[in-house]
């Protein structure tokens, strides 16, 4: 029989819910010790398997054709029928093997880690202009984090990357923040449904970029979109589906997940001021305090698979067919595998955490994340002398996207 408890099972897919009291990691850890294969069958909700441990995410994500990722990606209604409805712009997210490789590989080694390094004094020239515009002189002022700092490096990192020029960058901003966030009202028009903004923006994004392909097929560049656009799988050129799939999907993950790494640093670190101070006194630890800022923070809480086939895991059946929610977040509290796994500490080693993901899905922008995380906090370290929280932090709508959307603070920065 599956193992279930006495949980709401909406406090683990409601975005109104995470919006309003973040990641529900008390349920969470009691999963984790007395159910973590749980069956739950939440109104209005597919029903699903909730996959908490360290392992079990490691031993799912690891096994793409039992685990699907062709049948939608997300915990909802019409998971399925985006994802067939996004069949033919195949985006990796939903490929799954002997497809998914091929179709990786065309944009992976751009983001290995080899690649990063030989573009790390770039990304740290977009960095300190994004620093430079927040300066207060050394004065105290006031902004909101996330549009001030957080929310522009991964963007206008990914852009350049791409070959977006400076000038269209807030366009792909403005389009990325709606797709991703159309279920918080703020992000809508008025009147407009969460699909209707969703598609607004996509359609915006593609007549963008469809311009852009052309562009590049005429006068290629030293340049992502040019590299695509040149590209075969199989000796076949990519069809401007794909090729739209492609740009669309990097530019979203490649702007909203670090970013809300970054908010979530700060916001961390306005909760525990004495790792600032321990990380400002010893700055050699950066490296690990950004790998313990991404497991602190776990910006994509969960992702779905669907079963292939009958599958055993902790004596529990999944059947084909069914929803198996991964929920990286809990894995990343996961008291076997982390010492005191609630303590935020920026010299925490090892850490083994699933932030990017496990297996043949795994982040191909990983290496590329810590780059934007390691050169925006330097500056910061280097130049913010104070800082405080001056308001409500507010999250993101989503119950994926473990995002704060807004982080007012007073400080000042040299």
């Amino acid at each position: 029989m599956p193992m279930t408890l006495d949980i709401d099972p909406l406090d683990l897919v409601d975005p109104a819910r995470y919006q309003r009291d973040g990641c529900p990691h008390h349920i969470w850890t009691r999963l984790r010790a007395d159910a973590p294969v749980a069956h739950f069958a939440p109104p209005g909700y597919p029903p699903f398997w909730a996959i908490t441990k360290h392992s079990d995410l490691i031993e799912v994500a690891s096994q793409p054709l039992i685990f699907s990722s062709a049948k939608g990606i997300t915990l909802d209604g019409r998971a399925e029928e985006v994802a067939e409805a996004m069949a033919r712009f195949e985006m990796i997210v939903f490929l799954d093997p002997p497809r998914h490789g091929p179709m990786r590989q065309l944009a992976n080694k751009e983001f290995l880690r080899s690649r990063v390094r030989a573009r790390f004094d770039d990304v740290g020239r977009i960095a300190t202009e994004i620093v430079n515009d927040g300066s207060t002189g050394g004065d105290v002022g006031e902004c909101d984090f996330v549009t001030t700092f957080a929310g522009r490096l991964p963007l206008e990192v990914i852009a350049w990357v791409l070959g977006v020029p400076d000038s269209d960058w807030q366009r792909l901003l403005r389009d990325t923040d709606t797709v991703i966030g159309k279920d918080d009202p703020e992000f809508r028009l008025p009147g407009e449904t969460p699909e209707q903004a969703g598609l607004r923006a996509q359609i915006d994004m593609h007549q963008y970029f469809t311009q852009m392909i052309e562009d590049r097929r005429r006068e290629p560049q030293h340049d992502l979109v040019t590299l695509l656009t040149q590209s075969t799988v199989d000796g076949v050129p990519l069809t401007p589906e794909q090729l739209l799939g492609y740009c669309e999907l990097l530019v979203e993950a490649g702007n909203e997940t670090t970013r809300d790494a970054i908010a979530g640093a700060m916001h961390a670190f306005c909760e525990h001021p004495d790792q600032w101070d321990n990380l400002r006194d010893h700055p050699e630890l950066l490296v690990d305090a950004v790998e313990e800022i991404l497991r602190w923070v776990t910006p994509i809480n969960y992702f779905v698979r669907t079963a292939t086939e009958d599958y055993e895991l902790r004596g529990q059946t999944i059947r084909t067919g069914d929803k198996v929610v991964l929920f990286w977040a809990s894995g990343n509290r996961d008291e076997d595998v982390f010492e005191d796994p609630f303590e935020f500490r920026i010299d925490r080693r090892p850490n083994q955490h699933l932030v990017f993901g496990f297996g043949p899905h795994l982040c191909m922008g990983a290496h590329l994340a810590r780059a934007e995380l390691e050169h925006m906090f330097a500056l910061l370290l280097a130049r913010m002398t104070w800082f405080e929280p001056s308001g409500p932090m507010e999250r993101l709508h989503s119950a994926i996207n473990g995002a704060i959307k807004h982080l007012p603070i007073r400080y000042r920065l040299l």
